[in-house]
């Protein structure tokens, strides 16, 4: 059982001992800190302003009422947004003028976690200096709860996902009349969760008539591994061929993440979702484009297609935001699927993800394969060096991006050495004694040497 508490917010497994586990406490805890920055922040007369939102996960209604109480409890007036997205919740905290908002979802992980994940009033993640004032907060205990008459109110709000839909076709790069001509039948799978509700109404709206719904009811029980890789879409890659879908959709459990199956049932590539987005971006708008450090080089390439520059930040979403801001870009996002589109916000967003994808898949007119034969092929391994609790990690790290200085070496965050055929990326874990070693090359032979390249090289070294 675990639990982790990081500038990002709380994320663990339900039940066990406080401080070890995410329990009552632990939540209560993040929240009311949560709250006290908010307050800090905004330094306002008023009540604070919170938009809650959640997956559909079993813990979800649980968690949700000591979220709700303890922000009432601080003085806060919190909107309830019930089963939603993550990308949904950010846009409503912008279009409430909320204070802040937090995100009752683990995201990726298994049904027996669940996290906080807290906005700021322009619905994007906190920064880390803001999460370090939180974590101290909780570690000092001092917290600050109004008297009765000074409470929060607490109210439900009901149609933010319809809302979220309705902007997204109201984007002018969004083009539904391609999208219904070409008639796709498209298979979903939603792991049980609030892609349920969002996919299929999204898809409706872009004209979609025939579609196929694997693991459509957000009971919260989740099928399979809710983590969008190949080894976890074998139903529903099953699903497009037996019912001869055009491809199949398939989400993470708050909807920020997208992952693509081809007419024949093989993968898209979760590293190609936000490469083909931004090819269409690119065709029809110029700027600039970012991923993280970790995400395929085709993104790069296909930039350089259309004259315009691409951009590297460190890994996570605050900071691949951050990067997009200051260089202008028009399309950006990580490489685990996520797509962020900063005309509608600053967020991964796999409901915008997806109509811009269709938008290209139609106006292409080819096959979802064929779509994808004219990127870049590129192949990944991820690897990684486990360490002991003395290992000086940062040393090692300093001493290979000194000894490899005649490659292209980045230490934004870890070393990032780009070679002239692939690149290998080497992270240090905030959660465990190890090394992250995620390469790419033209082939996954290619991609695994230059791995252990610096594996072996690491080796000599711990």
């Amino acid at each position: 059982m675990t639990l982790i508490k990081s500038i990002s917010g709380i994320r663990g497994t339900i039940g066990g001992s406080t401080g070890s586990n995410l329990t009552p406490l632990d939540i209560v805890q993040f929240t009311a800190a949560f709250g006290a920055m908010l307050k800090q922040k905004t330094d306002k007369r008023d009540k604070l302003k919170v938009v809650v939102g959640r997956d559909a996960r079993v813990s979800g209604e649980m968690v949700n009422h000591l979220v709700c109480g303890t922000l009432m409890s601080i003085g806060a007036d919190v909107f309830d947004l019930g089963l939603s997205t993550t990308p949904t919740v950010e846009m409503a905290v912008t279009g409430m003028n909320a204070d802040g908002g937090i995100i009752l979802t683990a995201s990726h992980n298994p049904a027996q976690w669940n996290a906080l994940k807290l906005l700021n009033e322009k619905g994007e993640f906190i920064s880390a200096s803001e999460g370090e004032w939180l974590l101290e907060m909780v570690e000092k205990q001092s917290f600050d709860f109004v008297e009765v008459d000074q409470l929060g109110s607490y109210q439900k709000q009901h149609g933010w996902i319809d809302k979220h839909i309705q902007m997204i076709l109201d984007l002018p790069l969004v083009d539904t009349e391609a999208i219904r001509n070409a008639g796709f039948k498209i298979a979903v799978d939603a792991v049980n969760s609030t892609g349920g509700i969002a996919l299929p109404q999204l898809l409706n709206a872009l004209g979609v008539e025939i579609i196929h719904e694997l693991y459509c009811s957000p009971n919260g029980h989740f099928p399979h591994n809710p983590e969008p890789l190949p080894e976890h879409l074998t139903e529903l890659s099953a699903l497009v061929k037996s019912t001869k879908a055009d491809l199949g959709l398939v989400v993470d459990p708050d909807v920020d993440r997208l992952a693509i199956v081809d007419e024949n049932g093989n993968m898209f590539g979760e590293e190609y979702t936000l490469v083909a987005v931004a090819d269409y971006i690119l065709s029809n708008k110029s700027g600039n484009t970012v991923s993280n450090l970790s995400s395929t080089r085709a993104l790069a390439d296909v930039t350089a297609k259309y004259g315009t520059a691409y951009y590297a930040a460190a890994v996570g979403e605050v900071n691949v935001v951050e990067k997009m801001k200051a260089v202008g870009a028009v399309i950006g996002g990580e490489g685990n699927g996520g797509i962020i589109y900063p005309e509608l916000h600053y967020g991964r967003d796999a409901l915008v993800g997806i109509a811009l994808f269709l938008t290209h898949l139609a106006k292409s007119d080819k096959k979802c394969s064929e779509l994808r034969q004219t990127y870049p092929a590129y192949f990944m391994s991820k690897n990684k060096l486990n360490l002991t609790a003395e290992t000086n990690v940062d040393q090692i790290l300093a001493s290979i991006a000194a000894d490899f200085a005649n490659e292209k070496a980045t230490t934004i965050d870890g070393v990032k050495i780009d070679f002239a055929e692939g690149w290998v990326h080497l992270r240090k874990s905030n959660t465990e004694p190890i090394i992250r070693v995620y390469s790419e090359g033209k082939s996954p032979e290619a991609a695994q040497e230059l791995a252990d390249k610096l594996l072996d090289w690491m080796k000599k070294s711990v």
